[in-house]
């Protein structure tokens, strides 16, 4: 699907979609809890709906309701099982450890670019530790064995989610672990993320040691709080001269994207490191390039997203008019004018919405080739944009 969108603003109300980072997290404590738990997440998205699949193959029970999910944690773990990751990394990585620590034969399936994204070094840690993963096809993924107890390792400059889904598996092994993460830890608010899920459910993490907490205690009914990943799309509408009255962000979230409010508030450059923050990145550079440029460094990790990021970022920028360049850890962006364009969504969610925001402020019609790949994240995002009075005509290939 195509999207033609005619420069208009944006005004009215807009309630923030739950966080996707937060309900992939509380919907795997869940899984494995001691009782049912009823998690409060009225909007879903293709990322979390794959996660809820995966745990139900794993045994769990959970039901979609118009509030969210009621979940039924496994009683009893299947000796096989074949788990659909779709195009979600979260999930993958999350899964992948858990199903090590089940010690179930699991067979991971995997879409669109998430063959291609780096299992590196979560895969060697977890070979060290008594799982066998293999590739049985490009976008198939066998782990079999068990992981065992013990002292486990892990960089913390490649990946927070393979430091996340270690730290799921380690709490379902029956005996004292430790997780050392080595170098410099990136994207620490999604850890921190992890560690405040695991407490709501009963689990220990103190400092780098694990405590066994199977199961996992249910706190009976949680509400999944607003997602500021998405809600800096419309925060940086605003930024762009639109008027939109945003609920739903909680200003004391553990969100690492939270800290989008504060760079937006400044007229200055935008000169900030993406190291804690790679999926603001596209967003923030409209806003730059609208402003006065900027300068985003610790990019390495942003080729290795939906799409390539910096890549794909650039092709956005440029296409607007835009100049930008980047090495290989540092995107610069100019300052310029907006021009109506044909824009290539690289099926990434995050350019999508963000060249929709862009629209706003250009000179002339701008199109948005696949348009539907905000479904991995927000499916309703064209709705809510044309309900704020986004102008745009949809059109089927």
């Amino acid at each position: 699907m195509d999207i033609t969108i005619y420069p208009a603003k944006l005004t009215g109300t807009v309630q923030i979609i739950p966080s996707k980072s937060q309900a992939h997290r509380l919907l795997i404590c869940a899984a494995f809890a001691n009782k049912a738990t009823e998690i409060l997440c009225p909007e879903t998205n293709e990322d979390i709906s794959a996660t809820v699949d995966c745990l139900n193959a794993l045994g769990a029970k959970i039901s979609r309701m118009e509030s969210g999910y009621y979940i039924f944690p496994a009683k009893q773990i299947p000796k096989k099982a074949t788990l659909n990751c779709r195009e979600s990394g979260s999930t993958l990585r999350f899964l992948l450890p858990i199903a090590g620590a089940l010690g179930v034969e699991a067979t991971f399936q995997m879409a669109g670019r998430l063959p291609n994204r780096p299992l590196s070094p979560l895969q060697e840690e977890m070979e060290r530790m008594g799982c066998s993963i293999t590739r049985s096809s490009q976008n198939t993924l066998l782990c079999t064995g068990k992981l065992r107890p013990g002292s486990y390792s892990m960089a913390g400059n490649v990946s927070s989610q393979f430091i996340t889904g270690l730290l799921f598996a380690l709490i379902l092994l029956d005996a004292p672990c430790t997780l050392n993460i080595t170098g410099k830890i990136e994207s620490k608010p999604y850890i921190e993320m992890t560690r405040q899920a695991i407490l709501a459910f009963g689990g220990k993490i103190d400092a780098s040691t694990v405590s066994p907490s199977l199961p996992l205690k249910s706190p009976g009914t949680l509400t999944v709080e607003g997602d500021w990943s998405n809600g800096a799309f419309f925060l940086a509408a605003n930024a762009l001269g639109n008027v939109i009255n945003i609920q739903g962000l909680k200003e004391d979230s553990p969100q690492g994207d939270r800290i989008c409010q504060d760079i937006l508030s400044t007229k200055q450059p935008i000169n900030i490191s993406a190291s804690d923050i790679p999926d603001l990145v596209p967003i923030l550079s409209i806003v730059a390039a609208a402003g006065s440029g900027g300068e985003f460094s610790d990019i390495t990790r942003l080729r290795l997203k939906e799409s390539d990021r910096v890549a794909s970022t650039i092709a956005m920028l440029n296409a607007f008019g835009i100049e930008a360049v980047a090495n290989e850890n540092t995107l610069i962006v100019f300052p310029g004018k907006f021009y109506g364009c044909t824009i290539n969504s690289q099926n990434d969610h995050r350019i999508a919405m963000s060249a929709a925001i862009a629209a706003t402020i250009a000179d002339g019609p701008v199109t948005i080739l696949g348009a539907q790949c905000v479904s991995k994240s927000y499916p309703a995002f064209w709705e809510v944009y044309k309900s704020l009075g986004g102008s745009y005509e949809q059109h089927i290939r």
